[in-house]
């Protein structure tokens, strides 16, 4: 120890002394050649030494440091992070989903609570400047998450239950959808965006009623336990279905609405089909093949075929994007088309969800929330209107559901909570939605009142499942006979 201490002090001695020697040689060199335009600026940064204290021009330097564009980002993240985890650990204690309580703080943080309370503090956490940093982030977060729901399909699961699930899950879609369109007969005129054309808007409200948040669907079936029931498989099944449909639908709507002509449109969806049959029967069939079967059964994916898989997801959302349908849609088909083999897929998924979930989904939720003012809502008619869409949706989704599934044979109690499930949107539809607004379909005040309807109807799931339950409880406790 004490030899090492003193090559310790000599190597610091001698470092030292080297370097206060070799500073003095210098200081005698004569000056550097001018540089072109970089005389005025030296000449100014020594006067402006000159002029001001060290403590005030550390003040200065740190505020540079700050306003740069990743110091504000860091920033942005601390309060995204911060308040999208105290909501969510609000909301569960509260009975409800903690991305219920994400997707509210996202809200919250916007122009709608954040910028109205205190405006000054909101411009400077969120300057008009930072939001295309924003924007960029939340999309590949939106990508990641597409890709683990995208992994969550078993396919063998729903080919199992197949002739009650496509009934059921198309019921699920056809009826809201109809209802949706319906009502975009009435709300183009005053709601629509500038420019859209009513098939576009009209397909696009059909869309929004008849979307269902997989992901959302199957933790609510976690955490109540329904997960190994005939409801939870029956749910998880008629959700899987009906995420493949309604995704597959809004691909095509996407597609219609940003071509400029029919023809351009038959194209786009013609170029959407062979991606689609590519992926299924060329690169799902080649890629355990070309990772190996070993690698696949490994306890851990090696940073190889992590690569492997990114440079997937990758090539996949950016053929759709290119397309013009959308990068997500990319991502979801790359998911479902990743191995089984080993438990593949959840290894993957408990990767790159964690990562997504915890610092990329809060930044697209507080960039919704960015985009939504509720301020527009600022009239009586503006909140019937909106309530009117919420008791649709629900109707529609619900009933729709319900209905079908009496169909089937299950009784009504479960039919009931199946289309509770079945109504929850969650981040699903928050993500079609902004897809609608980037295309102009959507203007900001009918945009407002669906994100709302969103919030609504998954916080709607909870208390309704709860409620359907218990009346079936309560006529089994009522036919009960009582001995006296």
């Amino acid at each position: 120890m004490k030899r090492t201490a003193v090559f310790y002090l000599l190597l610091l001695v001698v470092a030292g002394l080297g370097v206060l020697a070799l500073l003095r040689a210098g200081a005698s060199l004569p000056p550097p050649s001018a540089v072109p335009g970089a005389t005025a600026q030296a000449a100014s940064v020594a006067v402006n030494a000159g002029e001001v204290s060290a403590v005030e021009s550390m003040i200065t330097g740190l505020r540079a440091n700050f306003d740069a564009p990743l110091g504000h980002l860091f920033l942005q993240l601390l309060v995204i992070i911060g308040i999208s985890r105290i909501a969510g650990a609000i909301f569960s204690k509260l009975g409800q989903p903690s991305v219920v309580g994400e997707m509210a703080a996202g809200i919250l943080l916007g122009p709608s609570l954040f910028g109205w309370v205190a405006p000054e503090a909101f411009a400077f956490v969120f300057p008009t400047e930072s939001l295309g940093t924003i924007k960029l982030l939340s999309q590949i977060g939106v990508c990641l998450f597409m890709f683990t729901v995208g992994m969550e399909l078993n396919i063998a699961h729903v080919r199992s239950k197949a002739h009650a699930a496509v009934v059921v899950s198309h019921a699920s879609i056809v009826v809201p959808y109809f209802l949706g369109v319906v009502l975009a007969y009435f709300l183009f005129t005053s709601l629509a965006a500038g420019g859209t054309t009513f098939t576009a808007f009209a397909l696009f409200m059909g869309i929004s009623m008849s979307i269902t948040a997989f992901p959302v669907l199957a933790r609510i079936l976690q955490e109540r336990k329904l997960t190994q029931t005939f409801l939870g498989s029956t749910a998880i099944t008629c959700a899987a279905v009906d995420d493949v449909t309604a995704w597959s639908i809004l691909a095509f709507v996407v597609a219609i609405a940003r071509a400029t002509s029919v023809e351009a449109s038959a194209l786009n969806l013609l170029l959407v089909v062979v991606f689609i049959a590519v992926m299924i029967w060329g690169v799902r069939p080649a890629l355990p093949r070309f990772i190996g079967r070993a690698r696949l059964e490994n306890e851990a994916p090696s940073k190889g075929v992590i690569a492997t898989v990114i440079c997937v997801v990758v090539a996949a959302s950016f053929c759709t994007e290119v397309i013009g349908i959308h990068a997500l849609f990319g991502a979801f088909l790359a998911g479902a088309i990743m191995p089984e083999i080993g438990g593949f897929r959840h290894k993957l998924a408990v990767r790159v969800e964690n990562f997504s979930s915890v610092l990329l989904l809060p930044l697209f939720f507080v960039f919704t929330g960015l985009r939504t003012q509720i301020a527009l809502l600022n009239d009586v008619t503006g909140w019937l209107i909106c309530l009117l869409i919420i008791a649709v949706a629900t109707l529609g989704k619900l009933g729709g559901t319900a209905v079908s599934a009496r169909f089937t044979g299950m009784s009504w109690s479960e039919s009931l909570q199946l289309g509770a499930l079945m109504n929850t949107r969650g981040l699903m539809e928050l993500i079609a939605l902004n897809i609608g607004y980037d295309l102009g379909i959507l203007s900001p005040r009918i945009f407002a009142m669906l994100v709302v309807m969103a919030l609504a109807t998954t916080m709607l799931t909870g208390p309704l499942l709860t409620l359907f339950g218990d009346r079936k409880k309560v006529k089994a406790q009522a036919e009960i006979p009582v001995n006296v």
